[in-house]
């Protein structure tokens, strides 16, 4: 059965969230990042997709490579699905050789899933990012706007307690 509220493959409903967040932004390229950004935090999943893309690209009149260029290239952004609380594992040198590896296996083992990967509820992603400032503190971690430091896997098991409590 065909959707009504379809235009060239792009749900209404997006286009019109879309529009809104530009004009409220504003209609100019230089607002992109703004913009990407309170779609973003406007997302269930917590990411940028591509038809909103598409949208912000006519919107603004730029090229889709641009658009998508901006959207992949800072770490605040993404393009793929995020979890709630977005588990950024610091993958600088000092981190490093405070044994980062065994961080995100510990955050791997306790959460069941990979870098890159999504836990079932939607809670929680994993991923690399570059130093997060936090090298006195290695292994050091951001999770969401909260840098968390000097981490075994007791302090990783009751952070991820900790977060779960909150929600429930």
């Amino acid at each position: 059965m065909a959707n009504k509220n379809v235009k060239g493959g792009i749900f209404v409903d997006t286009v019109q969230k879309v529009q809104e967040i530009i004009e409220k932004i504003g209609k100019t390229p230089d607002k992109l990042i703004e913009i990407l950004i309170e779609i973003q935090s406007n997302s269930d999943n917590h990411y940028v997709k591509e038809e909103e893309l598409q949208i912000v690209s006519k919107c603004l009149g730029i090229p889709l490579s641009k658009a998508y260029g901006v959207a992949t290239f800072y770490s605040m952004l993404s393009t793929r699905k995020r979890g709630k609380y977005l588990i950024q594992i610091c993958n600088s040198a000092p981190c490093y050789l405070k044994n980062s590896k065994s961080v995100v296996k510990a955050f791997e083992n306790i959460l069941k899933i990979g870098i890159g990967e999504v836990t079932d509820d939607g809670m929680f992603s994993l991923e690399y990012t570059s130093c997060i400032g936090a090298c006195d503190i290695a292994p050091a971690v951001k999770i969401n706007d909260e840098i968390y430091g000097n981490l075994d896997k007791e302090k990783i098991k009751k952070i991820i307690i900790d977060l779960r409590k909150e929600e429930a």
